[in-house]
C-alpha cells in the first residue's frame, strides 16, 4: 500500500510539472524509481520551460528531448506492430472464431461447474466471447446472465459500472444480478479510479450441454496440438 501511495504522489507531482529529482526528494525514493513510474507522462511546453529554468545546466532539456524521441519511436513501433497484426489476421473465418474462443475459454472460462461461465475485465475480450457464444452456440441474448465484481470502494459507482457493461455487451440491465462488492483488508489505490469497471462474469442459463461441448472442443485442441 505504501508503494501505491508513493507512486500516486509521484504521478501527481510529475503532472504538476516537477522534476524527477524534486519528486524523489519529496517522497523519499530513488530517482530511477520515480523516472520509471512517470515515464509515460508528457509534460507541457510551459512545464518543460519551468524545469529548464530550475536546472543549472542546459543539458537537462537535451536529455528530455532525447527521452521524448525514444518515447515517440517506441509508440511508432507499437503502432507498426498493430497495423501488421491487423493486416495478418484480417477478417476471422468461422473456424478462426471457433478456435480463438476455445483457447480464450480454456484460459479464462470456468471449468469447476457444469455451466458455461466466463470472467474478464477487458471490454474487448468480453465483446469477443459474447460474439463467440452467440455465433458458435446460438445463445440468445436473453439467455445471458451477468454479474459485476468490483472493490467495495466503488460502491457509489455501481449504477455507473452496470450501465457501462450493459452498453459494452448490449445486454439489458435487467439481466444483471446483484453486484459483488469485494472486501479487502487493505484499501486499494487506483490511478484510474473513475474509469475502473471491475470484472464481468458471464453465465448462460441451462448451459450444461454447451459446457460439455466446450470441454470437448478444448480436449480436441489439446489432442490436435499433441499430434503436430
Amino acid at each position: 500500500m505504501a508503494k501505491s501511495t508513493e507512486k500516486n504522489k509521484a504521478l501527481y507531482f510529475r503532472q504538476k510539472g516537477e522534476s524527477i529529482k524534486e519528486i524523489a526528494k519529496k517522497i523519499g525514493v530513488a530517482k530511477s524509481t520515480v523516472s520509471l513510474w512517470c515515464r509515460d507522462i508528457k509534460l507541457t511546453a510551459e512545464q518543460l520551460a519551468r524545469l529548464y529554468k530550475k536546472m543549472v545546466r542546459g543539458s537537462y532539456i537535451g536529455r528530455l528531448k532525447g527521452a521524448r524521441v525514444q518515447y515517440e519511436r517506441r509508440l511508432k513501433r507499437i503502432k507498426d506492430a498493430e497495423n501488421n497484426g491487423v493486416e495478418i489476421i484480417r477478417k476471422l473465418t468461422d473456424r478462426d472464431l471457433l478456435l480463438s474462443g476455445i483457447a480464450l475459454y480454456w484460459g479464462e472460462g470456468s471449468r469447476k461447474r457444469r455451466e458455461a461461465s466466463f470472467s474478464n475485465s477487458d471490454a474487448e475480450i468480453i465483446k469477443f466471447i459474447i460474439k463467440w457464444f452467440r455465433k458458435i452456440f446460438n445463445v440468445k441474448k436473453e439467455e445471458f446472465v451477468l454479474r459485476v465484481g468490483i472493490n467495495k470502494i466503488h460502491k457509489k459507482r455501481v449504477d455507473e459500472v452496470i450501465n457501462y457493461w450493459s452498453k459494452i455487451t448490449k445486454i439489458p440491465k435487467e439481466q444483471f444480478r446483484k453486484t459483488t462488492l469485494i472486501k479487502t483488508k487493505n484499501k486499494k489505490f487506483y490511478n484510474n479510479f473513475a474509469i475502473h469497471y471491475g470484472t464481468l462474469t458471464i453465465k448462460i442459463k441451462k448451459s450444461s450441454e454447451i459446457y460439455y461441448q466446450i470441454m470437448g472442443l478444448i480436449k480436441g485442441l489439446v489432442s490436435g496440438n499433441k499430434q503436430r
